[in-house]
């Protein structure tokens, strides 16, 4: 992939660069502006420059519909907070505002078009599509643009603003996405050892690739969230009224005899925060792993999992998490997630938080950014990655000159 410097002198230059504004929001309050702050070196380097800055950016799923709780005003007011200047928001994608303000930009100056997935073409599955958009995109910068790609949250899509724009612009990476990319690569390449790998979140189905792949890499695999209920649940016990995926019961069960056959560690909690329904008054109790009661549901990790899990980590040289061990947004099933962001900011060596809940979850619970080694942008580009796929964001940048 080339860089930024691989692109020449860009003042005076309108660069279309992609990032990942997809923030959360309370109504039009963003909750949580890590992937905004996480987006400011690039721009700020092509602004510093002299560049003239077209964003184009995402929040929700509106599923090429324009609905106004998916605009990005909240993202572009607060972009422009943290950059000090004005960042100028289209009333659409790319269409007559977005080309006016496009042309009216002056050096140094940056722009936000509206929320690219209003456009039904963006995630179409028809490549005609995507790229009659795309050319729409490439002509708010003109013959003489180039494209930067800095959303890594979506660099694991095809999609028009992602991966067929790239195609018809001289392209570089941002530095943001060349960071995130440089962090995986060490993580799949170039480990010290201990390494350990912490999966937690809902859905034992949604790592399973990564654990097949993480297994061989690794030296231990934590375990926790909804999805330790499957793998307990292949170990025999009892577990109520938990998050459980039948159908994979038996997957987990292979992954623990391959473990043991590997001299792999898959560390599972021994004990249990359960409460008799999924609300944040709900009483908890502590309970064995192996003694769940079959009236109640499993929500955090507990004291004695957590502290053990904790350790394993804090030994460790290389860390890798994905996934909250419980239901963090609520304080009585918390515990188990701050105890293993705790023990990742003792890491002497990588700690990768994994972008997704698993980010949200270390802000929420009070941690600041540069406590960790690295937290990525984008959770599900992340474990694609780690899982060896190919991204077609970075595929598209790694195809030749242009």
């Amino acid at each position: 992939m080339k860089s930024i410097a691989d692109l020449g002198d860009l003042r005076g230059k309108k660069v279309l660069i992609r990032c990942d504004l997809n923030v959360p929001l309370d109504g039009d309050r963003i909750t949580d502006d890590g992937r905004i702050k996480a987006s400011l070196p690039t721009l700020t380097q092509l602004l510093d420059v002299g560049a003239r800055v077209i964003v184009l950016a995402h929040l929700g799923r509106p599923k090429g519909q324009v609905k106004p709780e998916f605009s990005l005003a909240p993202a572009a007011k607060r972009l422009g907070e943290l950059l000090g200047r004005e960042v100028k928001l289209a009333d659409d994608v790319v269409g007559e505002s977005a080309q006016q303000l496009a042309d009216a930009l002056g050096d140094g100056e940056i722009m936000l078009c509206e929320n690219v997935r209003y456009e039904p073409a963006e995630e179409s599955k028809d490549e005609t599509e995507r790229g009659e958009l795309a050319k729409a995109y490439a002509a708010l910068v003109g013959p003489d643009g180039v494209f930067v790609s800095d959303g890594f949250g979506v660099v694991h899509r095809k999609q028009a603003s992602v991966y067929d724009v790239a195609k018809l612009l001289p392209n570089a990476a941002g530095l943001l996405v060349q960071n995130e990319v440089e962090v995986l690569q060490r993580l799949t390449t170039d480990t010290q050892e201990p390494y350990v790998v912490v999966l937690g979140g809902a859905k034992v189905s949604d790592k399973l690739k990564v654990i097949d792949n993480l297994l061989a890499k690794s030296d231990t695999l934590v375990i926790g969230g909804g999805m330790v209920f499957t793998f307990l649940k292949a170990k025999g016990y009892e577990v109520g009224k938990s998050l459980l995926e039948g159908d994979q019961v038996q997957t987990c069960q292979e992954y623990l005899d391959r473990a043991e056959a590997e001299g792999k560690q898959i560390l599972l909690p021994t004990d249990i925060v359960v409460a008799p329904e999924f609300k944040a008054d709900a009483p908890p109790t502590v309970v064995a792993a192996d003694a769940m009661p079959a009236d109640q549901l499993g929500l955090d990790i507990g004291p004695e999992s957590a502290q053990a899990f904790g350790n394993v980590i804090r030994s460790a040289r290389t860390v890798f998490w994905n996934g909250p061990m419980g239901v963090f947004e609520m304080d009585a099933f918390a515990a188990g997630s701050r105890e293993v962001a705790e023990a990742l900011t003792k890491v002497h060596g990588l700690s990768v938080v994994g972008g997704g809940d698993s980010a949200s979850a270390v802000r929420h619970l009070g941690f600041s950014d540069d406590q960790f080694g690295h937290i990525s942008t984008g959770g599900g580009a992340s474990l694609e990655y780690l899982e060896g796929k190919e991204l077609p964001g970075l595929t598209v940048l790694e195809e030749g000159d242009r």
